[in-house]
């Protein structure tokens, strides 16, 4: 099978075919630092350290970019509220970002261009729509007229929103109406000392033209795939590819790659609903961050995932028997070709994970397949779960004790009380799993 992608802008599977032969740019919407990093952020931020490892797996070089925004409306009034400047506001919350992501085995893009950093270049864009008549100067910034680009909309299939003739200096704004939007907003005492200058007035940019100066400086006019979460279509993606195309007169991305949101009961979850679960407080409810991993392995990334603490659970049981099975098998230094070609397939098939996890549990659980520790770290470079990793755990000798009660209970046929001593090992944040060559004991 050769490698195919569902491109949002033609809403179909496309075979993948990069400018270049065998390398591949890829931009990706960062974090706005303006407070912690969500799971439903972080599902984002693992299907695109999938995408990438995939790629990379299969033979091609990856550039990798990744933006920090930090300097927005959001950024700038939650600094102000705490009193601190917006440097060393945005810099704590990128610090607690990143160390989200080493702790999900995300590996670190090749560029993290900072906005702040990237004034220059987003004045010298907003220059050229000046010049070319996309942008307009108003009483309170420079704006995009949306009508002055025809095909504004294409990739939100924009025949169902309303194009509004009024403009709107939010950078997160009304979801029904697409209005002329702010490439670049004047100083006012709100601001503050957040502020540079610009021919066209001093200021400081709106939040879309961000990305499409920081993508185009990295990866060039014209690149291979742009990521992100899919709420993210309209505007901030409709917007990008507006003002890019209309300042080069060139297709700004190829393929546009959308993961799903996570829902619970009450919804999407948003910090505006006020339903965020971090990291953090997973670990504080006894899960670790490749246990969230793992939860996302088993939803495609452009489907809905339902989270729920029970689903949670189920995954994090499902982890530590795939590794208590992994450490029983013995290494035969062969590799196992069929599986893997099996793994890669559902790989090429727009990252098809819940497919490639089945193969990987039916690899571990086959009793003829040799060279099994070799496709398994083959395939845990793109999993990124830690898979052979083999954590000595301090066992209690209270623990123990239960595991030989639990142990003489089933020999004895009484299933009863071997399964209330597995109550009681549950309890003390231990599980007990049942291997061909015994009990195996493991932190939950």
């Amino acid at each position: 099978m050769t490698l195919k992608f569902y491109n949002t802008l033609t809403r179909k599977k496309q075979v993948f075919k990069p400018l270049k032969s065998k390398q591949v740019g890829i931009y990706s919407c960062g974090p706005t630092v303006y407070n912690y990093a969500h799971i439903g952020n972080l599902r984002t931020y693992i299907f695109n350290d999938l995408l990438k490892k995939s790629l990379e797996f299969l033979g091609y070089k990856v550039t990798h970019v990744m933006n920090i925004t930090d300097v927005d409306d959001k950024t700038i009034t939650a600094s102000k509220k705490q009193g601190v400047s917006l440097k060393k506001f945005t810099r704590e919350y990128e610090k607690i970002f990143f160390n989200d992501l080493k702790s999900l085995n995300i590996k670190k893009p090749t560029h993290i261009p900072r906005a702040t950093e990237s004034i220059k270049d987003m004045i010298k864009l907003i220059q050229v729509l000046l010049k070319k008549g996309y942008a307009y100067k108003s009483d309170d910034g420079i704006y995009f007229s949306i009508k002055k680009f025809k095909s504004y909309g294409k990739l939100a299939k924009l025949q169902k929103i309303k194009k509004s003739k009024s403009r709107i200096a939010n950078d997160s704004y009304d979801k029904e109406n697409a209005k002329d939007f702010a490439l670049w907003k004047f100083h006012t005492q709100e601001d503050g000392d957040n502020f540079w200058k610009a021919g066209f007035g001093k200021g400081r940019p709106g939040w879309h033209i961000e990305c499409s100066a920081m993508s185009m400086k990295k990866l060039g006019e014209t690149f291979d795939i742009h990521t992100g979460a899919s709420d993210l279509i309209f505007p901030h993606h409709t917007n990008e590819i507006a003002q890019s195309q209309a300042a080069t007169g060139k297709q700004f991305v190829k393929y546009w790659l959308h993961a799903g949101f996570l829902t619970m009961k009450q919804g999407k979850m948003s910090k505006s609903l006020g339903n965020i679960l971090r990291l953090k407080d997973l670990r504080q409810k006894g899960f670790s961050a490749l246990d969230y991993r793992y939860l996302t392995l088993t939803t495609h990334y452009r489907e809905q995932l339902r989270f729920s603490l029970e689903n949670l659970n189920a995954s994090k049981i499902a982890l530590q028997r795939l590794k208590n099975i992994i450490l029983t098998i013995k290494n035969d230094k062969k590799i196992n070709n069929k599986y893997l070609a099996q793994f890669t397939e559902a790989l090429k098939d727009d990252l098809n994970t819940p497919k490639a996890l089945a193969i990987l549990w039916k690899l571990v659980r086959d009793p003829d397949a040799e060279g099994k520790l070799k496709a398994i770290k083959k395939i845990d470079e793109i999993f990124s779960l830690d898979l052979l990793k083999n954590e000595k755990t301090k066992i209690p000798q209270k623990i123990k004790k239960l595991v030989d009660e639990r142990e003489r209970a089933r020999k004895n046929k009484d299933w009863k009380t071997a399964d209330s001593i597995r109550e009681k090992i549950n309890e003390f944040g231990f599980q007990v799993d049942d291997t061909g060559r015994g009990a195996k004991i493991s932190k939950k």
